[in-house]
């Protein structure tokens, strides 16, 4: 069993001062594989402080001398992608080929951050002012479990682009992916102090870097819960915060969509990331005239779909990432039962033969109505519920008829038809009739979603401030 005792601060692997240790579970077995040791306020503290004394000096360097220190941290990730892939199995059970792409993510996110450094516009002209962007400070960033190390180096890579420095405080449940992405960066030769990464848990770290006067700047991806009280902590000394936070996405099958084609692509949306994911499209909204046609065939895609071993090539849906998340998925499939939705597929408990792994059977509900709460709140599972509608009207209106607005997708024959649809969402991104990433435009949501924006050149903007200099 592995365990890790360090952190790292200003440049060095130093052991974390917590004396708590957190077990870290395989969720395909359920089984304890090693534990960390968290850090605690003063270990956030020494990182707080090492980062506001590189500031000085990582503020004022030029372009070309953060271009250098990306591509050192590019070719490390690159470097560490196999090590990163076993553990992104073992310790959070992704299926083996969103396995590869979380694997290979990081290195794809700070290429994305190197091209738009290159283009930024640091200085402009309007009138007789010249517009300065300036690095905020020492920014917070505060990471997720269901994509560790995409969102340690997405984010990081935007602050360091912006002049910022960063103190990092990943999901404690990430603990063998975290170990990775911190040898990786030690071994890129970070200038000291420039990056620090703690482990711990949100209650004690994350609360020190959501309140310390000398952080700047709070960059928070998770729970809508967290963020409101980040927000509330942020407030007293004015922090600047971009949250990206829950969702609950609809999917829009217009009534001319070619179910061949549309159908797999609700189902993707639905269950990428094996539910856990805030931009799954979880509400399947259809027209009411089509509604016997679309509920078979997408009672068909989800009865073919394999829940199980993340290492088997045919399984689409890993485990749930604890015995926590699985119960709360199971609790929400109950409670759709007693609400009146009727179940198309899945249902409660293990799917067969899969052990005592923290697997869900893929689940679909019909005749669910939008005020049901298995409509209305994140399950964060591969639980999807299907909604009708009567016309392209009410197709709006349910979809935006929620507290969230992360993502959207429209799937129809007519694209000009489903632009237009997509362009009356209330979400910070709307796909029409893909499910490609575009990794140069902006990313957040609306409402309860978040606050700001993160990727592309907005993405390194919310690490700055513009100063006008009048002559």
């Amino acid at each position: 069993m592995q365990q890790l005792e360090h952190v790292w601060i200003n440049g060095e692997f130093t052991v974390a001062q917590g004396e708590t240790y957190f077990d870290l579970y395989n969720p395909s077995c359920a089984e304890v594989t090693g534990r960390i040791r968290l850090a605690n306020t003063e270990d956030a503290l020494r990182a707080i402080a090492a980062a506001k004394a590189a500031f000085v000096h990582w503020s004022q360097s030029r372009v070309d001398e953060r271009l250098a220190v990306l591509q050192r941290m590019r070719d490390a990730m690159a470097a560490c992608q196999d090590e990163l892939l076993r553990a992104i199995i073992q310790e959070y059970g992704a299926p083996a080929s969103r396995s590869a792409w979380m694997a290979s993510y990081p290195v794809a996110v700070i290429d994305q951050v190197m091209q738009d450094l290159r283009e930024f516009a640091f200085f402009t002209t309007v009138g007789k002012a010249q517009v300065k962007m300036t690095p905020l400070g020492v920014a917070g960033l505060i990471t997720p479990w269901n994509s560790n190390a995409g969102f340690i180096c997405g984010k990081l890579a935007a602050a360091l682009a912006a002049g910022c420095t960063a103190v990092i405080k990943p999901s404690e449940m990430s603990g063998l992916q975290t170990h990775v992405v911190m040898k990786a960066l030690h071994a890129a030769a970070l200038p000291p102090g420039v990056c620090n990464i703690i482990t711990g848990y949100g209650a004690e770290v994350g609360e020190v870097i959501s309140r310390h006067p000398d952080v700047a700047k709070i960059s928070f991806t998770g729970s809508t819960q967290t963020g409101k009280a980040i927000l509330r902590n942020a407030a007293d000394s004015f922090k600047r915060v971009t949250l990206e936070l829950g969702g609950k996405s609809p999917t829009i099958i217009l009534d001319d969509a070619d179910l061949t084609t549309a159908v797999p692509l609700a189902i993707q949306a639905g269950f990428m990331n094996s539910g856990q994911a805030c931009i799954a499209g979880t509400r399947i909204l259809v027209p009411l005239s089509r509604k016997a046609e679309c509920e078979e065939a997408l009672r068909r895609a989800v009865a073919a779909i394999k829940s199980g071993d993340p290492l088997d090539p045919q399984t689409e849906i890993g485990p749930m990432v604890s015995e926590k998340q699985w119960q709360r998925v199971q609790k929400y499939i109950r409670l759709g039962l007693e609400e009146g939705a009727r179940l198309l597929a899945g249902g409660e408990g293990r799917p067969e033969n899969s052990g005592q792994g923290w697997f869900v059977k893929p689940t679909l509900f019909t005749d669910v109505d939008n005020n049901m709460r298995i409509a209305r709140e994140e399950i964060f599972g591969p639980v999807l519920s299907i909604i009708s509608y009567r016309d392209d009207d009410d197709a709006v209106a349910i979809a935006n008829d929620t507290d969230y607005g992360l993502s959207a997708l429209v799937l129809g024959s007519d694209a000009r038809r489903a632009q237009r649809i997509g362009e009356r969402i209330a979400s910070g991104r709307v796909q029409i009739n893909t499910l490609a990433h575009e990794a140069g435009a902006p990313f957040g949501g609306f409402k309860h979603s978040g606050i700001g924006r993160e990727m592309g050149r907005w993405g390194i903007a919310a690490f700055m401030e513009p100063k006008a200099l009048i002559s």
